[in-house]
């Protein structure tokens, strides 16, 4: 597309800034440009040691590492980090198992980032765009760019949560131009889940054959009794996929793990746009991760029990926070990111890159304890309100 589409608005409240009061279709390698802004120096600059000196709070991953049982299973399947036809573990199956379904209705991926790769190669052609939220994971749209498609985005609503309503409206309108449709679930970066509720009525509102892709890579830190997993769709037959990772509660992130959920026949269109790079030590460690629910566990309480601290903590100093259902969050911080990200970055806490339009609004992973000290410490020390607002208290 040449240019921008839009219609307007009203009552957008919280921050959300005029871009955000208005359904946008725009080139999304114009969109890419906006939304990534580098927010750390390249890894290939950072020694070991300095690197484990960071408060590494900028990519929603889990600190503290793979359980016993994960690193086990990793460590005993080395022997075969020389071959090529090696037996892999049983993550296929494992995964299949444990969501109920058959093995031809998983896919492998290196990471869920790659089954977004596949999915935008599969749907977008012949001039197809993807319809999602704004603003939402905006990696995705790296990947439509390689694919040289464009986007639609809606707004969400004044309360951050995705505008179901919208999307179906704009399924109908553009449905000739749609290849599908991404929901994020948490959504990534306001933490704001879509509910089963909101999930059916999307699915039975825009056309019954229009693909769409639900990322529930945060899926295992939601609390709220109205979210769920959209798997039993795809065995009711709609054309969803759902994607996981083990990056995140399995804590994974460096080893690289995802995989998609979805019929038969969509996993057969999909198959031949994967790589297939997956190394087999993450196989076994993530037929490990399955099983280990109980650190698990013991992962999502002591996250979701910082994460609240810390929210508490900066409304306290008078800063409104995003009600967030995942292992981040963010907060309003009514002046631009950008300076103040790179002011944290002196004081070596690495928090999230901006989101345009959230563009006065700070996403910050949950890490550990000390990491979260250390990051409200900086909190402190950056913002000259919070600043006074401590002295006051």
């Amino acid at each position: 597309m040449d240019g921008t589409r839009r219609v307007s608005r009203r009552g957008f409240v919280g921050g959300v800034t005029t871009a955000l009061g208005y359904l946008t279709l725009e080139p999304s390698s114009r969109l890419w440009a906006q939304s990534v802004v580098g927010n750390a120096a390249p890894r290939a600059q950072r020694t070991a040691d300095e690197y484990d000196t960071l408060a590494k709070l900028a990519n929603n991953e889990n600190p503290y590492g793979p359980s016993e049982a994960v690193m086990k299973a990793m460590q005993q399947s080395f022997k075969y980090a020389n071959r090529y036809g090696y037996p892999e573990g049983g993550i296929v199956e494992a995964i299949a198992k444990h969501h109920d379904v058959k093995e031809e209705n998983v896919m492998l991926g290196s990471g869920s980032g790659e089954i977004l790769d596949v999915v935008c190669n599969t749907y977008l052609h012949n001039g197809r765009k993807i319809l999602s939220s704004e603003p939402s994971y905006d990696v995705l749209y790296q990947h439509v760019t390689a694919f040289k498609a464009d986007s639609i985005r809606v707004p969400v609503l004044p309360d951050f949560r995705q505008d179901i309503p919208g999307l179906i409206k704009a399924a109908r309108t553009f449905n000739r131009d749609i290849g599908f449709v991404y929901l994020c679930s948490p959504n990534n970066p306001t933490g704001r889940i879509v509910t089963q509720r909101e999930i059916k009525q999307l699915l039975d509102g825009i056309p019954e054959d229009m693909p769409v892709l639900i990322d529930e890579a945060y899926f295992h830190f939601v609390e709220d009794p109205d979210y769920g997993t959209s798997v039993p769709y795809v065995l009711d037959g709609r054309p969803v996929i759902v994607t996981r990772t083990f990056s995140k509660i399995a804590a994974l992130a460096g080893m690289r793990l995802g995989y998609a959920i979805a019929r038969p026949e969509m996993i057969r269109a999909m198959r031949p746009n994967a790589t297939g790079t997956i190394n087999a030590i993450v196989k076994y460690g993530g037929v490990a991760a399955l099983k280990d629910t109980e650190t698990q566990a013991k992962v999502k309480r002591v996250t979701l029990e910082l994460r609240k601290k810390t929210a508490a903590d900066l409304q306290s100093l008078g800063y409104a926070v995003i009600p967030s259902e995942a292992n981040f969050f963010m907060v309003h911080l009514r002046r631009p990111v950008q300076p103040v990200i790179e002011e944290f970055k002196k004081k070596r806490v690495l928090v999230g890159r901006p989101f345009p339009p959230l563009l006065e609004h700070l996403r910050v992973s949950v890490g550990t304890a000390d990491e979260m000290s250390r990051f409200l410490t900086a909190f402190k020390e950056i913002v000259p309100q919070a600043r006074t607002a401590a002295k006051a208290s």
